[in-house]
C-alpha cells in the first residue's frame, strides 16, 4: 500500500491533526493497524478467530453438557428448534424449546423425534446451572453460558443433535475446538522456534552451514507430505495415553511445518545482515545469539506473524486429516477431526447429516484465518505500493 492510501485511511479517522504528520511519527504496529483495518474480510475473519479461540479457551462453559455423557434414548436425536411463539401465536420474550416424543418407524425401526406442541415447553436460560465440571481441572462449578436451569425435568438441549450415542453434538464440537485448534497454535509455535533457530543460523553466517540447512530442508520439503505424517503417525503405539499422543502428533506436524518458516526468515537475515544496525551491534560487542534474537528477528516481526497466520490453518487440517483417518488422535479424546471419523459412513450422511457440522465449523475456521492472514501480510509493509 502507498503512502498516500496510508494518509488517506488515517485523514478518515482521525481528523485531528495533520494526517500526514500522524503517519510520520506512527510506530510500525500503528501503521499495520490502519492498513489492516481497511481489510473488511480481514477484520470479519479476525473475529471470527477470536471467538472460536474465546470457545475453546471456555468450552467447559459453553458446552450445555459434558461430552462424554450419552443417552440410548436420543441415538441420532436431530436438531431442536428454538420458537419465540407458542402453538397459539403468542410471543414469549424467552426463547423455549417442546418436549420430544420418540418413535420408531415401523418399517425401518428408525427412530423419529417429533415435537409435542401441546406438551411441556422448557424455557432457555443463560449463565444457568447445570452439570458440574472443573474449568481447567482447577476448580469445580455448575455454571454454563446456556441450558434449562437447574431442574429441566425430562427436558433436553440438542441444538446440533446427538450422534449414535446419544452425545450432544454442541458440546463435542465446543470440546473438539480446544484440542483442534490448540494442536495448530502449539504445533506453529514449535515450528516458529525452530525455523527462526534454523533459518537465523543458515542467514546469517553463510557458508558451509547455510549449504548444509538448506539441503536438509531442501529434502524434508521433497518429501510427500501426507505419506510421511501418515506413516509417522502410524508409528505411535496403540496404547499410548491420549496426552502423549496429542504431543506426539504436534511434534510430527511440527517436524516439516519449520522448513517454510525457515525459508522466510534466511532470507530476511540475507538481507539485513549487513545492514548498519547491525554492524553498529556488533562493533558494540553483542554475541551474535543476541544480534539474531534481539535486533534482527524483532525487525521483521510484523512478517513473521503474517506468516505464522497463514501457517495455522495448515496444522489445523493436517490434524483434521489424521483423525479422520484414524492415525491421528482417538477416542475418548474429543476433536473435531474424531468427530469426522465417526461420521465417514453412507448412513451418517443420508440419515444424520448433523453429525458433518464439525467440518462445517473446520472450513469457516480455515477460511476465517486465512482471511486474517492475508489481510496481515498485505498490512506488514505499509508503504509497500
Amino acid at each position: 500500500m502507498s503512502t498516500t492510501a496510508v494518509v488517506e485511511a488515517v485523514a478518515v479517522s482521525q481528523p485531528g491533526d495533520t494526517a500526514e504528520e500522524k503517519v510520520f511519527v506512527a510506530s510500525q504496529w500503528q501503521l499495520m493497524w490502519w492498513r489492516f483495518r481497511k481489510h473488511k474480510m480481514a477484520m470479519a475473519g479476525s473475529i471470527v478467530v477470536v471467538l472460536f479461540y474465546l470457545i475453546a479457551i471456555f468450552c467447559e462453559f459453553v458446552a450445555p453438557y459434558d461430552p462424554h455423557e450419552f443417552s440410548a434414548r436420543y441415538v441420532y436425536a436431530p436438531p431442536q428448534k428454538i420458537h419465540f411463539f407458542d402453538e397459539e401465536g403468542r410471543f414469549h420474550l424467552r426463547p423455549f424449546v417442546y418436549e420430544r416424543k420418540m418413535k420408531r418407524d415401523p418399517e425401518t425401526l428408525r427412530p423419529i423425534f417429533a415435537e409435542n406442541t401441546s406438551g411441556r415447553k422448557y424455557p432457555i436460560y443463560f449463565f444457568t446451572r447445570g452439570p458440574k465440571y472443573e474449568f481447567w481441572g482447577l476448580f469445580e462449578t455448575d455454571i454454563h453460558l446456556i441450558g434449562l436451569g437447574p431442574e429441566p425435568g425430562k427436558g433436553t438441549l440438542f441444538l446440533l443433535g446427538t450422534d449414535r450415542m446419544g452425545r450432544d453434538m454442541l458440546s463435542r464440537i465446543a470440546y473438539g475446538a480446544r484440542i483442534s485448534l490448540s494442536v495448530g497454535l502449539i504445533g506453529v509455535l514449535l515450528s516458529l522456534i525452530i525455523g527462526i533457530l534454523g533459518g537465523g543460523i543458515s542467514g546469517f553466517f553463510g557458508g558451509w552451514i547455510d549449504t548444509v540447512i538448506q539441503r536438509l530442508i531442501e529434502f524434508l520439503r521433497s518429501l510427500p507430505t501426507i505419506p510421511l505424517w501418515m506413516g509417522l503417525a502410524a508409528a505411535l503405539p496403540m496404547d499410548w495415553p491420549p496426552l502423549r499422543v496429542y504431543f506426539m502428533i504436534t511434534i510430527i506436524l511440527s517436524f516439516i511445518g519449520w522448513t517454510g518458516m525457515a525459508r522466510v526468515v534466511r532470507g530476511k537475515f540475507l538481507a539485513l545482515r549487513e545492514e548498519d544496525f547491525v554492524l553498529a551491534a556488533r562493533f558494540a560487542g553483542a554475541s551474535e545469539m543476541r544480534i539474531i534474537l534481539s535486533h534482527m528477528v524483532p525487525s521483521f516481526l510484523s512478517q513473521i506473524i503474517a506468516s505464522l497466520t497463514l501457517a495455522i490453518p495448515g496444522m489445523i487440517l493436517a490434524e483434521t486429516s489424521l483423525s479422520f483417518l484414524g492415525l491421528g488422535l482417538r477416542p475418548p479424546v474429543v476433536s473435531w477431526g474424531v468427530l469426522l471419523h465417526e461420521a465417514q459412513n453412507l448412513r451418517t450422511v443420508a440419515l444424520a447429516p448433523w453429525l458433518l457440522l464439525p467440518g462445517v465449523f473446520l472450513v469457516i475456521t480455515v477460511l476465517a484465518m486465512n482471511f486474517m492472514g492475508d489481510g496481515l501480510r498485505d498490512a506488514a509493509d505499509p508503504y509497500a505500493r
